[in-house]
């Protein structure tokens, strides 16, 4: 069971998290998933090694983590035999826990995740055709009380760490045996991940779009990303990635400048009145000031467009009227725009309802016409839970008793 509380948030409508501690490892370990390359350095010299030997043994770990995905120190065959239980006494190569795996009949991949102190969290692999998609979570909760997201009516528990958040990619790609393949000679000299290959990798974009607001969690999601991007880490372009916000204006500007990802604004309604309502964060930074915040953003430009998402909701946001209206504010701001129209999807107890298929389809053909592309999403993981605004750990749909004898079944099979 959990030993932390919920996180105090001060405010109603600017809900910012407080930052709190996470519960250190009972065993005392520090988990090296999510430190960068220079603080693993400093840990092992701390830990006893000449700084000559901290920098060389950090440069064969770093590299073992993010392109081999090895968890157990014992299998990091360069590094000496005598060296590797000194390393396992002290340390340790995080994942989260599966508490439960789902599959989707359209292929979609959910996990239900539990930290090391106790809490649960989902994140979710979408495949296509030509990309496969994980949907990453950046907090325990949620604190934007979205009306049409199910997430929303969660309450914020903590911000997930850096590594929590980079050992989900992790996971996925242990799930999809994605670890590159090939030999280690030459690692002291030549750094270069072209000698690898992934064997046809499934996992080619990050979407930061599972629970919680990414913003809101700022420095965990920028030191994350910053690993998953690092060419001696994941080493997945930035052109792959993207963030998604409710609209935390403040941020935005140092989002674009310091993690530099595509951009996702959750819009979802044109005025005030029906947006105040929908996404109550737009009481504390309207459409207008929103919408400056995207003009302004860095590296946006027609190649890298800006993703608006607008979940279609009937007889709320969904008339001709919102669609020209929207046009119109794209227009006035000049935005480098793409609009992806997403089918509301249903949760039990949900407010409103999906908009009728040929009502999303005019909706659509009004922003084309206007030259700005306007896509339907196509609805995908429904039928798990997985689809967008859907995600709410099942630890809150089945009871505790039942998920502890779940994780415990799970953990009695792997000893």
């Amino acid at each position: 069971m959990a030993d932390t509380e919920l996180m105090q948030i001060p405010g109603h409508i600017d809900p910012l998290p407080v930052p709190r501690e996470v519960t250190p490892r009972e065993d005392g370990r520090i988990d090296l998933i999510g430190l960068p390359r220079t603080r693993i350095a400093e840990l092992f010299e701390q830990a006893g090694l000449d700084t000559k030997q901290a920098k060389l043994r950090s440069r064969q770990v770093f590299h073992w983590l993010y392109h081999r995905g090895i968890t157990q120190f014992e299998a990091m065959t360069d590094i000496a035999k005598t060296m590797r239980p000194w390393l396992e006494e002290r340390f340790v190569v995080g994942r989260p826990d599966v508490v439960e795996a789902q599959h989707s009949t359209d292929g979609t991949r959910k996990w239900l995740l539990r930290t090391a102190d106790g809490h649960d969290f989902e994140m979710v692999f979408i495949p296509d055709a030509d990309r496969g998609t994980l949907c990453v979570s950046s907090q325990v909760g949620c604190t934007l009380n979205c009306r049409f997201c199910h997430t929303g009516t969660m309450r914020l528990v903590r911000n997930l760490t850096a590594g929590e958040i980079v050992a989900q990619v992790m996971l996925a790609r242990d799930a999809l045996g994605e670890w590159p393949k090939g030999r280690m000679d030459g690692l002291e000299t030549d750094e270069s991940e072209n000698r690898y290959s992934s064997d046809g990798r499934l996992l080619t974009n990050i979407v930061m779009m599972g629970m919680g607001e990414p913003l809101y969690n700022f420095d965990n999601v920028r030191d994350a990303l910053k690993l998953v991007m690092d060419g001696h880490g994941l080493a997945l372009s930035r052109r792959r990635i993207t963030l998604s916000t409710s609209g935390i204006v403040p941020l935005m500007i140092r989002a674009g400048e310091e993690i530099g990802v595509n951009l996702a604004v959750s819009l979802h309604a044109v005025t005030k009145e029906v947006r105040d309502e929908i996404v109550p964060i737009n009481k504390k930074y309207g459409i207008e000031e929103l919408l400056e915040a995207c003009a302004a953003y860095p590296r946006a430009s027609n190649s890298r467009r800006i993703t608006f998402e607008y979940v279609m909701l009937k007889d709320m946001n969904d008339s001709d009227d919102d669609a020209r209206e929207l046009v119109r504010l794209l227009r006035k701001y000049k935005l480098p725009a793409k609009v992806n129209l997403i089918p509301f999807n249903p949760w039990p107890g949900a407010p409103y309802e999906c908009s009728e298929p040929e009502r999303i389809r005019r909706f659509s053909e009004i922003i084309f016409e206007s030259g700005i592309s306007a896509p339907v999403r196509t609805p995908r993981g429904r039928d798990i839970d997985a689809a967008c605004g859907q995600l709410k750990t099942a630890a809150e749909k089945k009871s505790r008793a039942e998920l502890e004898r779940l994780w415990a079944e799970k953990q009695a099979a792997l000893d």
